[in-house]
C-alpha cells in the first residue's frame, strides 16, 4: 500500500506541486511587499493626498477607489513575470 501511494506520487509529480504551491505562496508575500513598500512610495509622489490606498479617480458623480487595485496590477504583473521568468529557465535546463 505504501508502495502504491510513493508511486502514484512520483507518477503524478505531486511533491513537486505541493512545492510549487507553497513557493508561490511565498513569492506572492515577497512581491506584496516589495510592491506596498518600495514601488508604492515612490508612486505615492505624484497622487495628490499623499496616500496611493485612498487614490480616487472622479468621474462625475461617480467615485472610483483605484489605489488598492493599482497595487494589484502592479503585485499581478510582478508575479506573472516571475514565474515567465522562472519558466523559461526551467525550459532552457531541460534542453541542456
Amino acid at each position: 500500500m505504501v508502495e502504491e501511494f510513493t508511486a502514484f506520487l512520483n507518477k503524478y509529480g505531486i511533491i513537486g506541486l505541493a512545492i510549487a504551491f507553497i513557493m508561490g505562496g511565498a513569492v506572492g508575500s515577497l512581491v506584496s511587499a516589495l510592491v506596498s513598500d518600495i514601488i508604492m512610495p515612490f508612486i505615492t509622489f505624484f497622487i495628490p493626498g499623499g496616500e496611493w490606498e485612498q487614490a480616487t479617480l472622479a468621474l462625475g458623480p461617480i467615485v472610483l477607489a483605484v489605489g488598492h487595485f493599482v497595487g494589484a496590477v502592479i503585485d499581478f504583473v510582478i508575479i506573472a513575470l516571475v514565474v515567465f521568468w522562472l519558466m523559461k529557465m526551467v525550459q532552457r535546463s531541460s534542453l541542456k
